[in-house]
């Protein structure tokens, strides 16, 4: 396996990230500069233009972009687990059943 060279995901951890609230879930997302870098390096990509050293910020912005999908698919399922309980799964239905026992005489 041939190392990659790449920009450290950690290196965007304090200017590259938002928190945004969807559904009630708080997610990770990329700030407004960091996802305006991400579009132009892609675009850069598609052309063939990207030097060496952009290349490698790009790989670091994807590693980053892999860990957001990871960690905000945790915290999603984790919410539906905890807001969704038991009570709210079944429909509320009166009950009416009634058991009856009688005595037999053999």
């Amino acid at each position: 396996m041939k190392p990659k060279l790449m920009v450290e995901p950690s290196y965007w951890l304090e200017t590259g990230i938002k928190f945004q609230t969807v559904n009630g879930v708080k997610l990770f997302k990329f700030s407004d500069e960091l996802q305006t870098r991400s579009d132009e390096l892609l675009e850069f990509s598609k052309s063939r233009l990207l030097t060496p050293e952009e290349k490698a910020e790009l790989d670091g912005i994807s590693e980053l972009a892999q860990i957001f999908t990871y960690a905000n698919s945790v915290l999603a399922a984790e919410s539906q687990w905890f807001l969704t309980t038991p009570e709210n799964l079944l429909p509320k239905e009166q009950n009416n059943s009634v058991n009856i026992a009688t005595h037999q005489n053999l």
